[in-house]
């Protein structure tokens, strides 16, 4: 009967993604594990920072850095002012210390353009890719210098820890999926590479910049998906750790994930040898975490009208149909209790993956339309890396 077989085709691919693919990577870096060399070292390193209007955090930014425990002599900042009308190009030029290098850029082109102008003037053999508002950890330059020890290593990503503003369901989801997330990330590494970065705190080797498309949308994670089509690993190093703030409102979570999920699909768009398991060597990871994430939301769809259609043939679809239901009904709770009550983990789950289900449509209508633009629009909160 089609309806059935419909029901448990959209169910499994729904649990391998969210839990299939987690266990598969789990058993396969214990099985098969890859490990890289790591060991102390002190290459030069160049970090890089795209600001716009950031006036009144930019000090507070090249401080932290500048302050971070690595040699004065083998670290340089390169920062460029993205058409800034705040402020921030004075904030700038203001600053004497000599391994600062400060580019202002009066139109503001978007983060993909300003990094195509930086990367090539860096002077370092590793360039590290920040943002202003995270607070990078001292060591962190250290922790991603003992990966790049390893010559098979093209890209290190770093990991963010997210502090909750406030005890919403936003940003209690928020944090529960980041650290989904980076578990993902972290297994992918130990088996041979993640598909994607933490865009606010990675690191490259200089020599593996390639150009991006200005209009770009998710270049941490076309960069490194490029670095391993050329051969070498994307890893994640724990110990290069910064620290951010997750959104408490639903819109502006809502905004960031947009954003992202049209980048995906503009990459897939663009980056077609990415679906060729012949051109691919992450083929599996790039399905299984990215492309499958995409289908999350018609599946759903799939899953509650074929469970409908099935309620005849079995009490089990019966039993299914209520706890679909159920889970549909904690979301819509999750959106009418008060915003800053503490709420269960089964009310704040359903919650953010209907939020990223809708997230993807919208993202998707958007995206084949043109209507996401390359250039972020900063909230008046933070948000989890992408």
């Amino acid at each position: 009967m089609i309806p059935v077989l419909l029901f448990w085709l959209s169910l499994a691919a729904i649990v391998y993604t969210f839990a299939g693919y987690p266990l598969a990577l789990s058993i396969l870096s214990v099985v098969r594990p890859r490990p890289w060399l790591q060991q102390s070292c002190e290459p030069v390193m160049s970090v890089v920072i795209s600001a716009y209007n950031e006036a009144d955090r930019i000090g507070t930014k090249i401080h932290n850095v500048l302050a971070l425990e690595y040699p004065e002599d083998r670290l340089e900042i390169l920062v460029g002012s993205d058409g800034s009308t705040d402020g921030t190009a004075e904030e700038l030029l203001s600053i004497s210390d000599k391994r600062v290098r400060a580019f202002i850029f009066t139109q503001r082109r978007g983060k993909p353009a300003v990094l195509n102008t930086l990367v090539p003037k860096a002077r370092g053999e590793i360039v590290v890719l920040c943002d202003v508002r995270q607070k990078i950890e001292s060591n962190a330059l250290r922790a991603f210098a003992r990966s790049f020890a390893d010559p098979t290593i093209g890209a290190v990503s770093g990991e963010v820890t997210l502090v909750p503003p406030a005890t919403t369901a936003v940003s209690e989801g928020t944090g529960f999926y980041w650290r989904y997330e980076t578990f993902i990330r972290s297994r992918e590494s130990r088996i041979d590479s993640t598909v994607g970065v933490t865009g606010n705190l990675n690191a490259i080797r200089k020599t593996l910049f390639e150009t991006i498309p200005p209009d770009t949308i998710l270049d941490d994670v076309l960069l490194p998906l490029r670095i391993t089509r050329r051969g070498y690993r994307v890893v994640v190093e724990r110990e290069a750790r910064a620290v951010d703030t997750a959104f408490a409102a639903a819109r502006q979570e809502f905004t960031r994930k947009v954003r992202t999920i049209a980048g995906n699909f503009q990459l897939f768009g663009r980056e077609r040898w990415l679906l060729n398991p012949f051109r691919n060597r992450l083929w599996w990871q790039t399905i299984s975490h990215k492309v499958l994430r995409l289908l999350v939301a018609p599946l759903q769809v799939v899953l509650l009208v074929s469970n409908v259609a099935a309620l005849s043939t079995s009490p089990l679809y019966k039993a299914a149909l209520v706890g679909q239901i159920f889970f549909y009904g904690a979301a819509i709770a999750a959106c009418v209790l008060p915003r800053n009550r503490k709420k269960s983990f089964l009310v704040t789950l359903p919650f953010f993956l209907c939020l990223l289900s809708w997230t993807t449509v919208v993202a998707f209508f958007r995206s084949i339309a043109g209507g996401q633009p390359v250039t972020w629009q900063k909230a008046t909160g933070n948000g989890i890396p992408s």
